[in-house]
């Protein structure tokens, strides 16, 4: 019985840390959806917040620069694709596309003229667990929660954030409006505009974070590739649990989970090639079945002016 627990308790630990990166980009889309554009840049976005994050560690050392480098950067990379769809009107998925291709591009380029690296970074300074022993007193569920550091539970707090501004808000009600009718938005007076900005840059930041937690929270490096199609998943999350930041939170520990799994059982149980594939042949699975009940934001890919 014992031997079960510490198996759960192991499985749910990791669980919980894998979950991370994937709340903060899904939450992240959920802005820019329900802002009416179509997120297909979260991984770029990402990569971006996971190389700048190490950047600003290492050049101050200090992780909480870093967390702010890759807010920042995440936010300048959305800002390229706020610029291109929503201000020249270019196909969202074109430059959502070129986001992921720039920041991808971007961080080898980098790597080889700050550090003469290829493939990553050297160890900088990073997030260590809470130290924090009432936590681990607690049952039960204490000493899972005593080994996650301080972005998980900021990923919790700007989930609960994310539901109570945009259903709980005039701002947040504007937001969806946009999302929804952007004609109908701008004939009421709102910045059509300036909200589809904002959802966008909203879905930077936060994906920002969820790639610094990568390279500054899971790890201490910097290593190409690391997101792993993480922005990807992010965005079927985001629509599996219904545009909605609390949907996203459960539906990134439902990926989460199989996340673990993928880590724990590797080359022991399953095949190591077929845990890999797990993460993706979940994705395949949801966008096949659970995201028909789905419904994107009616005015996703619309314009005020049409």
């Amino acid at each position: 019985m014992k031997e079960i627990f510490n198996i759960l308790e192991i499985i749910i630990t990791s669980t919980l840390r894998m979950s991370v990166p994937l709340i903060l980009a899904s939450t992240g889309a959920t802005f820019s959806m329900r802002s009416g554009v179509s997120d297909l840049g979260c991984e770029g976005m990402m990569i971006g917040g996971a190389f700048f994050g190490v950047l600003g560690s290492y050049i101050f050392d200090n992780p909480w620069i870093g967390l702010l480098f890759a807010a920042v950067f995440g936010m300048l990379f959305a800002l390229q694709h706020a610029v291109l769809h929503v201000t020249f009107k270019v196909n969202a998925t074109l430059s959502g596309m070129s986001v992921n291709l720039l920041s991808a591009a971007a961080a080898t380029l980098l790597l080889q003229i700050i550090w003469e690296r290829n493939g990553n970074s050297p160890r900088v300074s990073a997030f260590s667990k809470i130290q924090a022993d009432w936590l681990k007193e607690m049952p039960i569920i204490g000493n899972m929660l005593a080994e996650q550091n301080i972005l998980f539970y900021m990923s919790l707090v700007i989930v609960l954030l994310s539901w109570i501004y945009m259903f709980k808000t005039a701002s947040g009600l504007r937001l969806r409006m946009v999302g929804e009718n952007p004609q109908a938005a701008n004939t009421v007076g709102i910045n059509v505009v300036a909200y589809k900005y904002f959802g966008v840059l909203m879905c930077g930041l936060l994906c920002g974070l969820g790639g610094a937690y990568l390279s500054l929270g899971q790890l201490n490096i910097f290593v190409d590739g690391m997101t792993g199609g993480r922005g990807y998943i992010a965005i079927v999350i985001n629509a599996f649990g219904g545009f909605s930041p609390i949907g996203s939170l459960l539906g990134s520990l439902f990926f989460g989970f199989f996340e673990s799994l993928q880590t724990i059982f590797q080359g022991k149980l399953i095949p190591s090639n077929i845990v890999r594939m797990m993460p993706y042949i979940l994705t395949i699975i949801v966008l096949s079945i659970g995201i028909r009940s789905s419904r994107a934001p009616a005015g996703v890919g619309k314009y005020h002016d049409e």
